[in-house]
């Protein structure tokens, strides 16, 4: 499996070809705010791996591996994003949290914290429930 930083290169890389149909080096280093140099490094080894075909002033594709993984990581992402929104976390903390957490957290908890977001959306009222005890927990 890819490491985190994969992780985060790959998710970046899914995100510039979702959005704008290609992902450049100089895109991908603005991204994750690192060198072109690193990114470079990182999309050989990605090659090397099977998640991305590179050709050296030609750009890159993602393999049929790195979509599925990439588009993986973008859900988990945006997974966590809903939960930490549902807890009540500060729109200004999510991103930064999410960053710190989702490389931590096994698949298996990702998986509960899906089931646990669908339960919430099957019934928007359970919503006032979990809003009526966190102020009941802050109050305390």
């Amino acid at each position: 499996m890819a490491t985190p930083s994969m992780e985060d290169y790959l998710e970046r890389i899914y995100k510039l070809i979702d959005e704008k149909g290609y992902a450049r080096v100089s895109d991908i280093a603005e991204g994750l705010e690192v060198h072109p140099s690193s990114v470079t490094k990182m999309i050989q080894k990605l090659d090397k791996d099977n998640y991305l075909v590179y050709e050296k002033y030609r750009g890159l594709v993602l393999t049929s591996k790195g979509q599925k993984v990439g588009k993986r990581l973008v859900d988990r992402h945006q997974l966590l994003e809903e939960f930490l929104t549902l807890i009540g976390v500060s729109e200004e903390q999510i991103y930064k949290d999410v960053e710190g957490i989702e490389h931590h957290l096994s698949w298996d908890s990702i998986t509960c914290i899906e089931t646990l977001l669908e339960y919430f959306r099957r019934d928007p009222s359970r919503m006032s429930d979990l809003v009526s005890l966190k102020k009941e927990l802050e109050e305390n």
